[in-house]
């Protein structure tokens, strides 16, 4: 099984609450998953590779450190792209990538319809960005591609999980590390998280 990371840091448990409020409204509801992005971002970047780097100060010359892996931000479409901002704040120069899910009413099966990834991987490290882990789908297809495309390492960030998709994207990817801001209690009839926040991309956009 992958190791699920749920945040217990203040400032999330904070955020998610007002997230979560169904009186909040899309410009708020905006900030907040962007705020949120960054604050996960900084728990799920905790082990990312560095390398010595000498710079000079105004008082002279100080060792340090600089990360050495290139980063990849794979955001599933369209929930997933209110996170990029957020991540960006930490990750200035990740490369951003698209692949586009929807998830079917029907069977609650994943379908893609977007993929511009080139030929080869341009990273060595992948996050796949997604608010909700529901049922799993969407994001076992997303690390699958990623895998296909080449990508050694790759963590899942999310804002809130289900206990049935945490586990069927651990059964699946057991090597992809999960972190959530917090995980919920059960999927309803119609494959939502409850108690969840609703429809993060109907939130997010306005379209709800």
């Amino acid at each position: 099984m992958a190791s699920v990371h749920a945040s217990t840091h203040p400032l999330v448990l904070h955020k998610l609450t007002i997230l979560r409020d169904k009186n909040t409204e899309p410009r708020k509801f905006r900030e907040l998953v962007r705020e949120i992005s960054t604050l996960l971002t900084y728990e799920a970047t905790a082990d990312l590779m560095t390398e010595p780097k000498e710079v000079d100060t105004p008082m002279g010359k100080a060792k340090g450190r600089a990360t050495k892996e290139n980063i990849g931000l794979v955001p599933i479409l369209r929930a997933g792209l209110g996170m990029v901002d957020g991540v960006w704040d930490l990750l200035p120069d990740a490369q951003v990538w698209h692949i586009g899910l929807y998830r079917d009413e029907k069977t609650l099966q994943p379908v893609q319809y977007y993929n511009k990834l080139p030929t080869l991987p341009t990273v060595g490290v992948c996050l796949v960005l997604d608010p909700m882990l529901a049922t799993g789908g969407s994001a076992v297809a997303t690390v699958t591609i990623l895998k296909d495309w080449g990508v050694k390492k790759i963590k899942y960030v999310g804002i809130i999980g289900a206990p049935e998709g945490i586990q069927h994207l651990s059964r699946a990817h057991p090597d992809v590390p999960i972190f959530l801001g917090a995980i919920d209690d059960h999927l309803n009839e119609i494959g939502h998280i409850v108690p969840g926040l609703g429809d993060a991309g109907d939130r997010q956009f306005g379209t709800g």
